[in-house]
This record gives C-alpha cells, sequence and structure tokens, in this order.
C-alpha cells in the first residue's frame, strides 16, 4: 500500500508540474507575443492549440518510454552493455525527427507556392486528422501499442542470444540495437511532427513551441524516472487519461477540418439557425452549419464506438477465462 501511495503521489506530482508549466508557459508565451494581454478571442485559441499540441506529444513519448523500458528491463542486469546502442538509437531517432521537421516544412512552402493558402491548410488538416486517428486507434486497441512492444523486446532478446552464442558480431549486434532504439522513437516522432504542421500554419510556430514544448518536459520527467530513477509509475492510468484527452483533440480537430475545407472550397456550407456562441466555436470548433456539425457527430460516435467496443471484447474475454477453468474441472 506505501509503494502504491507514493507512485499515485508521483503521479499527481507530475500532473500538477505540467499544469503549472502550462500556465507560466502561457504567461510568458502572451507577454512576447502579445506585449501584454492579447485579444481574447485570438488567446483562447491559441490555449487550445497550445494544450492540443501538449497532449500529443506528452502521449507520443509515453509511448515511446514505454517500449525504451521494455527494452532495458532485462539488459540492466545481465548485459547492461547492450543498452548503449539502444540508446545511441533512440538519440539518432530524435536528431532524424528533428531534420524530418525541417524536410516537412520544406515541402509544405513547396506546396504552398503552388496551391493557395487555404487549400495547403485544410490538406495538413486532413493530414493531422489521419494521425490522430492511428494514435486513437492505438489507445482503444491496446493490443497495437503492446505488441509494438513485444515485438521490439522479442528482437532484443534474440540478437542478445545470437551475440552470446557468437552467431553475430558485435558490430551487427550493436546495429540491430540501435535500429531497435531507433524505430521505438522514430515512429513517434514521425507522427508528431505530421501532426503539428497544421498547428504550425494556424497559430505559428510560438504556439508549437509553448505546447511542444510542455508536452517535451513531461516527457522528460517520465522518462527520467522511468529509464534512469527506475521508478514503477502509473502507466495505465497516464496512458487512459491522455487518450481521453486526445479523443477531445479528435473531436475539436474534425470540426476545424471541416471548416477549413467549407472555406477552401472542398466542402459545401449549409448554416443553421442555431444559437451557438463564439467561444464554443474558439474552443470545441462548434460552428453552426450542418457539415461540421455532423463531422463531428460522426468523430464522437467514432470514438464512444470504439471505446465501447473494447469494453464489450475485454468483458467477453474475462468471461471466457473465468468458465474455462469450470469447464476444465468438469
Amino acid at each position: 500500500m506505501m509503494g502504491k501511495s507514493v507512485v499515485s503521489r508521483m503521479f499527481h506530482d507530475i500532473v500538477l508540474v505540467g499544469a503549472i508549466a502550462l500556465l507560466l508557459g502561457i504567461m510568458i508565451w502572451q507577454g512576447l507575443r502579445f506585449g501584454g494581454s492579447p485579444d481574447p478571442e485570438q488567446a483562447v485559441g491559441a490555449w487550445s492549440a497550445g494544450i492540443s499540441a501538449a497532449v500529443l506529444v506528452f502521449r507520443e513519448g509515453l509511448e515511446a518510454i514505454l517500449v525504451l523500458a521494455a527494452l532495458f528491463a532485462s539488459l540492466q542486469r545481465a548485459q547492461a552493455a547492450l543498452t548503449r546502442p539502444i540508446s545511441a538509437g533512440a538519440l539518432a531517432a530524435l536528431a532524424m525527427t528533428v531534420l524530418t521537421w525541417f524536410v516537412v516544412v520544406w515541402l509544405i512552402g513547396l506546396a504552398q507556392s503552388t496551391f493557395s493558402e487555404l487549400q495547403v491548410q485544410a490538406a495538413t488538416g486532413l493530414l493531422a486528422v489521419v494521425v490522430l486517428l492511428v494514435v486513437m486507434n492505438w489507445f482503444f486497441h491496446r493490443v497495437y501499442w503492446t505488441e509494438w512492444i513485444r515485438v521490439h523486446t522479442r528482437r532484443k532478446t534474440d540478437l542478445a542470444q545470437q551475440l552470446k552464442a557468437g552467431l553475430l558480431t558485435p558490430r551487427r549486434a550493436f546495429l540491430g540495437l540501435a535500429l531497435l532504439g531507433f524505430s521505438a522513437v522514430y515512429r513517434e516522432g514521425f507522427e508528431t511532427v505530421l501532426f503539428l504542421q497544421d498547428t504550425r500554419l494556424r497559430w505559428g510556430m510560438s504556439v508549437i513551441e509553448l505546447g511542444a514544448g510542455l508536452g517535451l518536459l513531461l516527457t522528460l520527467i517520465v522518462g527520467w524516472l522511468t529509464l534512469l530513477a527506475h521508478r514503477r509509475l502509473p502507466y495505465q492510468r497516464m496512458l487512459v487519461l491522455t487518450g481521453a484527452m486526445l479523443g477531445l483533440v479528435f473531436v475539436v480537430m474534425v470540426g476545424e477540418q471541416a471548416q477549413e475545407m467549407q472555406l477552401a472550397g472542398w466542402l459545401p456550407t449549409t448554416q443553421l439557425p442555431l444559437p451557438i456562441p463564439d467561444w464554443l466555436g474558439t474552443w470545441f470548433a462548434l460552428f453552426p452549419t450542418a457539415e461540421t456539425l455532423l463531422a463531428q457527430a460522426l468523430a464522437a460516435t467514432l470514438v464512444l464506438g470504439s471505446f465501447l467496443v473494447v469494453k464489450l471484447r475485454t468483458a467477453r474475454a474475462a468471461r471466457l477465462l473465468e468458465t474455462s477453468p469450470a469447464q476444465s474441472s468438469l
């Protein structure tokens, strides 16, 4: 019980540090960007975009940490030296993620010289929605990221055993383990780069620096506690919390994307006589048009439907486990 209370307090401390860092970051950002109090509507929209970026960066970082922790787990005692190539691969993935950012920004710049600004924003927004769909799929169907961890762990074990048996040269083992560390981090980094492009075009780099910086700070805290301090944190709770927040981000982003596609002429605009206040449009992308509301309704149905399907499958699997021992005893 003592250990659980310590872990629970540690989790609450991480959340508290993140909230404080977010508030301080927003205050500093407001002062630097606007020279004082900004326009309320513009500031609220930027807050929403910054929070969305922070949640996604932290979520992707958490998944990478879980994979790295699984790779390091058995090596810390028996073959600690093999953690070095994994760490080298992870660092190389971070560098490649930064390079990918500049390449994607350059490619979008080329597209902007050919297509209109609204069309480019609509296209990057659609890409961000697809990335979120992938991330949400991992959240609701835990088998995907658990299998991702299992594949990396199995490959690490095979490389270590082949090296010990003399079937693999140290150089090839180093490259193989480095590639495992690289793929564990770069997959998440690549998804993050694609997702953040829409936020960059809509709100500028200052919002990216604030949101991604906060998400990276939280990731570094969890990474230090997990990989260096060897503390067990409530990862499942953090995954569920960030997944639920991403569900809300997904619904909001679908509304924003539908509006961008309307402005680009890709979707019709059917105005509805609904008394939706402006602040709902700023925070939650709720607009009085049939297309945007229908898109968000479908997105919300997808999120809730996926959650219910997984809960039903989990309950069914639990019932099968309960009945199988009874049947075998007969």
